[in-house]
Parts: structure tokens; sequence; C-alpha cells
């Protein structure tokens, strides 16, 4: 009984779509992400002169509006190259390959800043279940499920030791109106502050702390306990 009602309020979609990526993507990619970018940056040393910024970057847009084509989301985002590919079998697949692409962010000074950086995948299945009708999931539904999904994942990802250091999570708010660059601007703030942070090592000053982000606080505060979908385990898990 608990099962089916769990299962007709969708209680668990966020937190099964938040493992699956980890455990079917994340888990097996990130572990790789720095040392792909260390045979790249041997070849390109000025493009990658940050160690900070050997990440897999995330974005999570909390309406699911995710574009297969990064610089037709925003023009100051050019794609450059892919890092080098990694293949294995998986799951009946011989040769399955996993790759990332690495693109070249213009600031407003038009200098140009390099990363790693692709949506999370999921959202795209809440988006297309928020206009599927067989799915019947609303868009305040696909809202608190995207909010979830950016929680659950960043706790699993906290407490993954292989992962540690291999990516970095940008979950954000789209703002009502149309802002042409809004995208490379979210994705510039988090490659300063990881500049910031790599130069705060070597000279041993602080950092500034204000964000224009969203993090895992902010989303507490924007999701009432009650509200949460719990999971079917006692053991809150």
């Amino acid at each position: 009984e608990v099962s089916e009602m769990s299962e007709m309020s969708k209680q668990n979609v966020a937190h099964g779509l938040a493992w699956s990526y980890y455990v079917g993507y994340l888990k097996i990619v990130l572990p790789r992400v720095k040392k792909s970018m260390e045979e790249f940056s041997s070849g390109n040393p000025n493009l990658l002169a940050c160690r900070k910024t050997w990440k897999l970057h995330i974005l999570i847009p909390l309406s699911c509006d995710v574009y297969d084509d990064l610089e037709k989301a925003d023009s100051n985002i050019q794609y450059l190259t892919d890092l080098r590919e990694t293949t294995m079998a998986r799951a009946g697949t011989k040769k399955r390959v996993y790759k990332h692409s690495l693109y070249a962010i213009r600031d407003e000074e038009n200098q140009l800043w390099h990363c790693a950086v692709e949506y999370a995948t999921p959202l795209q299945s809440l988006y297309a279940m928020s206009q599927d009708e067989c799915a019947a999931f609303s868009r305040e539904e696909r809202l608190e499920q995207a909010k979830l999904f950016y929680r659950t994942l960043e706790e699993i990802l906290q407490g993954s030791k292989q992962c540690a250091g291999t990516y970095r999570l940008i979950a954000y708010e789209q703002p009502g109106e149309v802002e042409t660059h809004f995208l490379s601007r979210e994705i510039l703030w988090h490659l300063r502050q990881q500049h910031q942070e790599e130069f705060a090592v070597h000279e041993g000053t602080s950092l500034p702390t204000p964000s224009t982000t969203l993090d895992s606080a902010e989303l507490n505060l924007q999701i009432s306990v009650s509200d949460l979908p719990q999971p079917l385990r006692s053991d809150g898990f």
C-alpha cells in the first residue's frame, strides 16, 4: 500500500533519477576526468592553466530546460574539442563510448575561459514527463522534483570518495525575462571562483563569499520538509 501511494504521488522520481545518473554515468566517468584534463593540458598548457577547473561542470537548470547544443543556448559558449574518450563494455554494448566536450566561455572583456561542461541529462526525462499525458506530471511537480534531484545528487557525490574534486554542480533558476548571455555568466561565476580558490591557496588569502547561484542551503529554504518526497525505507536512505 505504501509503495502504491508513493508511486501514485511520484515521490521517488528524483531519487531514482539521481542515483541512476550517478551509478550509470558519473561514477564511471568522473574518476577519469582529471587524467583527461591533464593529457589535454600537456599539449595545450595555456588553455587549462588553472588546475582547480579540471572538473566536469554539470548544469542543473531547475526549469529542466536542456539544450542539446550549448552554442545555441548562449552565443558566448563555443565548442572547442572533445577530451579523450573512455571505451568499455557496458550492459551488453561492446565498446560503449563516454566522452566530454571542452568549451570556451567568452566573458564581458572578450577573454576566453575554458572548461568541460554539460547538462545533467536526467532533467530531460523530468521535462518529458511534464509534457506526456501518461505521466501526468505538472509543471509545479517538475520544479519540486528538479530541486530534489539536485539535493539528492549533491548528497550522493559528497559521499563518493572516488568522485571527490572531479565535478562542479551548477544549479540555477533562469530569469523570467530572456537574457541572452545568462548561462555563460553562470558558468563564468563558477570558473572565477575556482581561479580565486587556486590563487588563495598559493597566496594564503581569503575568498569573497557572495554568490548568485543556488546551493543546497537555499533549496532547503525553498522546499518545506512536509512537501518533500519521502523514501520508502525508514532508515533515511
